[in-house]
């Protein structure tokens, strides 16, 4: 295979040159002003009168913030599956079909041209980023494995279809990229994750694959089926995969799989990048190293405005753009996209650790919360907890999810419960009370409503545990028909439907 990795150097330098010169708040507002004038014409630039916005302040004052929900009931669901004029101009060609974890609600996402475009520019800034640290990669010498969901697409109306984000990302790649991407277009459409997995994994390993993509999760169990497939006790990448130069992960919190990854890349040469993409846009991916941030793409059609998460339920929310935003504030992340979305809350929540150059931290989710009883715990907090005493005993978390129990009788305390799955199975009732007491005390360090609510008698108890049995997480996502490809396992789960049928499941 003819290796372009020299061309893409070349791009390389230029882009880099691009990215040194950029002004992160003429970007944004420019890239605003072009949204406002392609939708000015549409229903929705209509009712707003994009006309005659010219300025951001002017924008945030006409337009108010909107969840999926909102766009869907006001815009969306009348005229659903042809949209066409309707928030972006022209015809939705696609919908990536979504469903949030802590939400059985099924979305369908806009999905354009311009945001192929988009998606394309902000993965060519990936492997940028790549080759920039790598400067004797040989990345586009071989293979790009995305181990994603279905290409199977459902036929929404004539010239329109919805299906999985991978999948159609895939059927859009462009020409050049094809003959370097892995699995090829029949094993793709495979939609029985179990089988798919057999099969790519047989067929993977006789591929010059350079890059691989996916949930964590997910490819860790892929891992571990290439190695009991070829009789190995641990999975090495190095031995699977000898010419892997990039590991790309994204859409959950890394720190409760590093150590696990680390040591699957032990001895390769490969390095790990993480990325921040979501059906509505691509939004950031790291160009330094893993934990220090990832750089946010401004110049690919989607505009960027942050609530404060405490702000967010509130009437009228400060809302802050790329010019105004701070270090270390929790913020809801919005929407503005090349794909007719317009002040679009997504529902992630984000913290700059780097506002010169715009760089962030995914830290959860705006519905990922424990706060059952005003304790207000975010995701980023448990992550790291959970992480910290993991370590603490010894031990390595596969996965995990954590909810409320309520009390039962007058005068009870409610809590958390963590269902956790350790890779080496099952632990002892004194370890996991070593893991229990060291997550109680990350939190009471790390969170002040916390630490109020454990104090004694105040109105929290102690955190309480189970520990699972290897692949019962994955086989409750397989119940519940969400096995594999982009969906995650939900670390906090808020809706208490679901947390009752995880501790059904797993026999609390």
């Amino acid at each position: 295979m003819l290796n372009l990795t020299p061309l893409l150097r070349l791009y390389a330098t230029f882009r880099n040159s691009q990215l040194l010169a950029q002004d992160p708040t003429n970007v944004q507002a420019q890239t605003l002003r072009s949204l406002l004038h392609k939708a000015r014409l549409t229903q929705f630039g209509k009712d707003y009168s994009f006309h005659n916005i010219s300025t951001v302040d002017e924008y945030q004052s006409r337009v108010p913030l909107r969840t999926y929900e909102d766009f869907w009931e006001q815009y969306w669901k009348g005229p659903f599956p042809n949209l066409r004029d309707v928030t972006w101009p022209g015809l939705i060609p696609y919908f990536p079909v979504s469903s949030g974890t802590s939400s059985g609600t099924t979305k369908y996402i806009p999905y354009t041209n311009e945001m192929k475009n988009s998606n394309t520019k902000a993965g060519m800034d990936l492997l940028v980023h790549h080759v920039s640290n790598k400067p004797q990669s040989r990345i586009m010498g071989g293979k790009n494995f995305m181990l994603g969901g279905s290409t199977d697409f459902v036929k929404e109306a004539p010239g329109v279809w919805s299906g999985d984000l991978s999948g159609i990302s895939v059927k859009e790649l462009p020409w050049w990229i094809r003959p370097r991407y892995f699995p090829p277009q029949d094993l793709a459409l495979i939609s029985d994750w179990e089988e798919k997995i057999d099969v790519l994994g047989t067929e993977a390993l006789k591929a010059d694959i350079r890059m691989i993509s996916g949930v964590p999760s997910w490819l860790l169990i892929f891992f571990d089926k290439l190695a009991d497939a070829l009789g190995h006790d641990t999975p090495r990448a190095c031995e699977l995969f000898p010419n892997l130069e990039l590991l790309v992960h994204g859409g959950v919190n890394f720190a409760p799989y590093f150590e696990q990854f680390q040591e699957l890349l032990e001895g390769s040469h490969a390095e790990l990048r993480e990325v921040y993409p979501a059906s509505e846009g691509f939004i950031a991916s790291a160009d330094r190293g893993s934990g220090e941030g990832l750089r946010m793409v401004l110049d690919h059609g989607i505009f960027y405005e942050f609530v404060p998460v405490d702000e967010l339920s509130s009437p009228n929310p400060t809302r802050h753009w790329i010019k105004t935003v701070e270090k270390d504030v929790n913020y809801a992340i919005v929407l503005t996209t090349c794909a007719g979305i317009w002040s679009y809350i997504l529902g992630d929540t984000v913290r700059f650790i780097d506002t010169e150059t715009p760089r962030l931290l995914i830290t959860g989710r705006t519905s990922y919360m424990l706060s059952a009883f005003g304790e207000h715990v975010i995701a980023e907090e448990v992550e790291y907890a959970v992480s910290n005493a993991a370590h603490e005993i010894g031990e390595t978390v596969s996965d995990y999810s954590v909810g409320a129990l309520f009390p039962q009788n007058p005068g009870d305390l409610g809590g958390h419960l963590y269902v956790v799955e350790f890779t080496d199975g099952e632990i002892s009732r004194e370890k996991m009370q070593t893991f229990l007491n060291r997550i109680d005390q990350d939190l009471c360090k790390r969170n002040e409503d916390y630490e109020a609510h454990r104090a004694e008698g105040f109105g929290l108890k102690a955190p309480q545990a189970i520990s699972v049995p290897q692949g019962t997480f994955a086989a409750w996502m397989k119940k519940r028909g969400k096995l594999g490809g982009q969906n995650k396992v939900p670390r906090i789960i808020s809706r208490t439907e679901l947390f009752d049928d995880l501790k059904e499941f797993v026999g609390v």
